[in-house]
């Protein structure tokens, strides 16, 4: 049985991951130090012998008894909520972090992917956005500790690669949403979710105009999976290039919830705030053969099941 270490195990995206390398045949050993993750997103895995849980922070030396094949390394904050209100954290997973997943990478001879994010792209002036386009980053602002973090973390990942020859895997992840998001996380689908359940006003910054592109989480676990049993070891977007403006996004929402009091509350555009955002899947299409599947209208109707019982 092949065995997987999932860093950010509870998190969102982590405990999608978990249940499918269960599914797989693989034994899982997860870990999170639950900053930001939620235990109860992984449970229901703990009475399996396929699973274990080790609750630990990987900036703090990192180390696994036996044998290991594989490594994802999910554990970051990941909405702008945590990382303004955790910055120093954020860029601390992000470089020591990254650092320990690597190092027991090479100390075990496993296979590591790393979790990169579409934000290294910044506010683009290319679009959509290819692996080539090198990004337009403001390292000071307040989005800087979670772009530089991953762009860092990209940097040491290659480096490793290089110089240590660690068998290494980049993703970029575009917007990704499901059950399991946190109420509170802060990012836009939650919040629009949680405000439209509870008939408030859908927050909209700026005049809505900006896009965003939303891929369904079983989407992106999908690609994942074949990334990190693929043989390329440059970064590869994985996302939904499906476009829509984020007026367009929340009447969607309001659409499907049915609040008759949920509204429109436009808000001031916050610093740095990416205007354009959507993935050129070129690479993964032809590296990897994967593409989303999951219609936006299907996706946000099976995330609204989950809502409905979370949101009070």
């Amino acid at each position: 049985m092949k065995k997987i270490l999932i860093s950010g195990a509870a998190g969102f995206l982590g405990s999608h991951l978990s249940d499918r390398f269960i599914k797989e045949g693989y034994h899982v050993i997860g870990m999170d130090n639950l900053l930001t993750g939620n235990i109860q997103n992984i449970e229901h895995l703990f009475p399996l012998k396929e699973f274990e849980y080790y609750h630990h922070d990987i900036t703090k030396f990192v180390h696994v008894p036996g044998k290991l094949d594989y490594i994802l390394h999910f554990a970051s904050p990941a909405s702008p909520i945590d990382y303004l209100k955790m910055p120093i954290q954020t860029l601390k997973v992000g470089a020591l972090g990254t650092h320990n997943m690597l190092g027991l990478a090479r100390e075990k001879n496993a296979r590591i992917l790393v979790a990169s994010t579409s934000e290294v792209y910044g506010d683009p002036l290319e679009h959509p956005q290819s692996e080539e386009y090198w990004g337009n980053v403001n390292p000071v602002g307040p989005r800087g500790v979670y772009d530089e973090a991953k762009r860092f973390l990209e940097a040491i990942t290659m480096a490793y690669h290089t110089f240590h020859k660690v068998d290494t895997r980049i993703i970029r992840i575009f917007n990704t949403y499901g059950p399991r998001m946190r109420v509170e996380d802060g990012r836009v689908l939650p919040a629009f979710f949680s405000q439209a359940i509870r008939g408030e006003g859908l927050t909209v910054f700026g005049d809505g105009s900006q896009t965003r592109s939303f891929c369904y989480v079983d989407d992106l676990v999908e690609g994942i999976y074949r990334l990190l049993l693929s043989d390329y070891n440059k970064p590869v977007n994985v996302g939904n290039p499906d476009e829509c403006t984020i007026l367009q996004f929340a009447q969607e929402i309001i659409d499907l919830v049915g609040n008759p009091n949920a509204y429109i509350d436009y808000r001031p555009l916050p610093e740095d705030d990416p205007k354009v955002r959507q993935p050129d899947i070129t690479k993964a299409r032809n590296i990897l053969g994967w593409e989303p599947k999951v219609p936006r209208a299907e996706g946000l109707l099976r995330t609204y099941e989950y809502f409905k019982t979370v949101v009070i």
